[in-house]
């Protein structure tokens, strides 16, 4: 048996909850701006609130309802996950990065201003995300600070940006791709799972351990999309350079395995999130249509 996704409004769900998400951001930047605003400050708030698909805050905010969490507690996990995520692109995009003229539509942060700004507006971010997690008083709230600094470090996002780096130009086998996806994909949106099932009021082992797989299934299928959509998208629609892997010899899934068997995988994957969902019953539906988004979104 899997959880079913007929008659979920996945989209009207979704952009209810980015609705709130991006309030909850505006709000928080707006609070720990100082009086006078700086240069530093209207490169953070240019990364943040930008746009975005704000799939990982949504997450936080599907797995923490899903197990009768308030969207109040959910606040400031999603904020956190979203402002670490907003850094790691301003930094993943710098020249001695990923070298990204194109975020969103937009210039990047380094291009709207300039390296060292960007730099410190990354810092900034990263340092601003354990605050606000550090700052919600709930009862988990070490346990929320020490799985986000997990998830987004050496053994995480981090870890898989210098196993990326390190890839470029290599010739991978699709094992070796799937770890490095793990840590710098799949490792934040397994903390927005994380995230959301600590800020609800009880949760039991067999909710956890679903959340878990369900997490790691959804994270490499993203990440295959994204790699689909890189051969098969348009500048336009990504809102960042379309064929910008290929350009960098980067290793794909599409490069490694062809086109039509990275989409079989992708789907494969999607079976496998929605079996994981079972042990929540109805209560994983929004969480089973978001999977299915994820591998049907055209950027």
């Amino acid at each position: 048996m899997t959880v079913d996704t007929a008659g979920v409004n996945v989209g009207a769900l979704m952009t209810t909850l980015r609705d709130r998400i991006e309030a909850q951001l505006g709000a928080v930047l707006e609070n720990a701006a100082p009086a006078q605003a700086s240069r530093l400050e209207e490169a953070m708030r240019y990364s943040v609130l930008g746009g975005g698909k704000r799939l990982r805050a949504i997450l936080v905010y599907a797995a923490g309802q899903a197990l009768a969490a308030d969207d109040a507690a959910l606040d400031a996990p999603a904020v956190a996950l979203e402002l670490i995520h907003a850094y790691s692109l301003v930094h993943d995009d710098l020249p001695c990065m990923d070298d990204d003229d194109l975020r969103r539509g937009r210039p990047t942060c380094h291009r709207a201003f300039d390296e060292a700004t960007a730099l410190l507006a990354g810092d900034a971010l990263q340092t601003l995300a354990f605050e606000v997690l550090a700052g919600t008083g709930q009862p988990r709230a070490a346990e929320m600070v020490a799985t986000l600094a997990r998830c987004a470090g050496r053994a995480g996002m981090a870890g898989g940006q210098a196993l990326d780096l390190d890839a470029v130009g290599r010739q991978l086998d699709v094992e070796a791709l799937m770890a490095i996806h793990h840590h710098k994909t799949g490792a934040l949106i397994e903390a927005a799972l994380s995230l959301g099932a600590l800020a609800a009021p009880s949760v039991q082992p067999a909710h956890l351990q679903a959340l878990s797989e369900y997490a790691r299934a959804i994270g490499l299928a993203f990440q295959i999309q994204d790699d689909i959509l890189d051969v098969t998208g348009s500048t336009e629609v990504l809102g960042k350079t379309q064929g910008a892997d290929a350009l960098r010899d980067k290793p794909t899934y599409p490069a490694l395995l062809g086109l039509e068997e990275a989409q079989r995988r992708a789907r494969a994957l999607f079976d496998q999130a929605l079996a994981a969902l079972t042990p929540l019953g109805e209560r994983g539906e929004m969480l089973a249509a978001i999977a299915r988004y994820m591998i049907e979104r055209d950027h």
